[in-house]
């Protein structure tokens, strides 16, 4: 079997001789040799590829012996990629300023003619540095994206109904696979927890889990945002950047709010999800990326296929294992549990002796339809234990504003004191209804085309 070799090698230098020895020998060697003559072709180059190693002469012929166009061209590789490994060309006379030169940021340096066993152990000690340093970047990227990750209110799944037996049962069988997984469920389900919870399962979960919102990306940053940028790619591109697919890598990817992706970007990630590569924003140098996917939405994402709003291929790539989330109006029995949770929780950190909610509490609780769901539920409680001065919660502590909470009753239309809002609303509901949730033949009855509709139902949060 062929071993691949190793290690991407550039030598800049205008002596031609030089670099057909050097690229003869450095061949046999290394992966990938690239010469060049003319150092103005350096920025070109490094944008185009990623070197391991740069084997830079000080000394170029507008500038024969003082070895100042060395000094200017290893500043620019190094603004072009800080993580850069260079090792200078230089002559037996200047070594001290080769010495000067390492204080500045080169690596090491070799002098010319060089000895190729020298030349090589110094080239192999330069490729292990860059090693190092690019899993030194990526271990930083990955503990900066951790430390947001840490910063949550809670983690923890709360539900004992048969729904989310279910839910629970799904996640132990998915975990342990590397199988792609999309979680469906309404605004405030917990989506992000389960996907979360599946990582923790995971044979990944020492690694870097990586969360990105795609409704809250522009189609300007999407690139940027989710496969990262060279510097100077665009106006704000001030360094070098990873993207999250780049973060995840080894770990997991999160993809909120799939749905919301524009025809033209379901394209671009499908082609990074097939090819399991990224190409950052001012680069064509493609870096290979290993990942779980697991995917999210509110949308009635099988619908919008139907209606060529979301590509099927992308929906075929992205869920493989399928997970439906329970709203809270359909697990009346975790609605305590979950109340107690977070009771207990916003007790201890505004220091308030809060024990339960009362009876007449619960049954109002109980009763309520809950159209945020559980982070509905968890601003409540949060706002009501801030605002109780009493150990027990009452149905005046939780439900202040009448707007925010009213109960489950019978939409209708009061002629009398009417909101064109509220009659949108809910005729668009109940078209919804009608249609079972088909977009297309819910917009047709309505009069509106399905991205208007679609942006009603963002607004309504319906």
């Amino acid at each position: 079997m062929k071993v691949e070799k190793a290690g991407k090698i550039l030598v800049v230098d205008d002596n031609e001789d030089l670099l057909r020895a050097a690229k003869i020998f450095l061949k046999r060697q290394f992966g990938q040799v690239d010469t060049e003559s003319n150092p103005g072709m350096l920025p070109i180059l490094m944008v185009n590829e990623q070197y391991d190693v740069i084997l830079l002469d000080m000394n170029f012929t507008r500038d024969v012996s003082s070895g100042q166009e060395g000094f200017y061209w290893l500043d620019r590789i190094l603004e072009l990629d800080s993580s850069a490994v260079v090792v200078l060309i230089t002559a037996y006379g200047d070594v001290n300023t080769a010495v000067k030169a390492i204080k500045e940021g080169a690596t090491d340096f070799v002098l010319k003619p060089w000895e190729n066993e020298k030349l090589l152990g110094t080239l192999n000690a330069a490729l292990q540095l860059r090693q190092s340093k690019l899993e030194i970047s990526q271990l930083r990227n990955q503990q900066q994206q951790l430390l947001q990750d840490m910063d949550q209110k809670f983690k923890d799944i709360i539900g004992q109904s048969p729904a989310m037996m279910k839910v629970f049962e799904t996640i132990e069988r998915v975990a342990g696979t590397d199988a792609n997984v999309l979680i469906l469920g309404e605004n405030g389900t917990g989506k992000e927890l389960v996907a979360r919870a599946i990582h923790r399962n995971s044979r990944r979960h020492k690694e870097a889990f990586v969360g990105v919102d795609l409704g809250s990306i522009t189609s300007s940053l999407f690139e940027s945002e989710l496969f990262g940028h060279k510097k100077g790619s665009f106006t704000d591109a001030r360094e070098d950047r990873a993207g999250r697919f780049e973060q995840a890598h080894k770990g997991t990817l999160f993809l909120d709010e799939v749905g919301n992706l524009p025809l033209p970007l379901q394209a671009k990630l499908l082609a990074t999800l097939q090819n399991r590569e990224v190409t950052r924003v001012g680069t064509n140098r493609a870096i290979p990326v290993n990942i779980r996917l697991i995917s999210a939405t509110n949308m009635a994402i099988h619908n919008m296929v139907y209606d060529n709003d979301f590509r099927q291929d992308l929906l075929y790539r992205i869920n493989t294992i399928e997970i439906t989330l329970p709203p809270l109006r359909e697990r009346q029995e975790d609605i305590m549990p979950l109340a107690n949770h977070f009771i207990a929780i916003y007790s201890k950190k505004y220091n308030k002796e809060i024990r339960k909610a009362g009876e007449a509490l619960v049954k109002r609780m109980q009763k309520y339809s809950w159209p945020g769901n559980v982070r509905e539920l968890q601003h409540s409680i949060e706002r009501a234990v801030i605002m109780a001065n009493r150990s027990v919660l009452q149905p005046e502590d939780l439900f202040m504003q009448k707007q925010a909470m009213p109960e489950r009753q019978e939409e209708s239309i009061n002629l009398d004191h009417y909101n064109i809002e509220d009659v949108e609303k809910i005729l668009i509901r109940k078209a919804l209804q009608k249609h079972n949730g088909h977009i297309t033949r819910a917009a047709e009855e309505l009069g509106l085309t399905r991205s208007s509709l679609y942006r009603r139902l963002e607004r309504y949060g319906l």
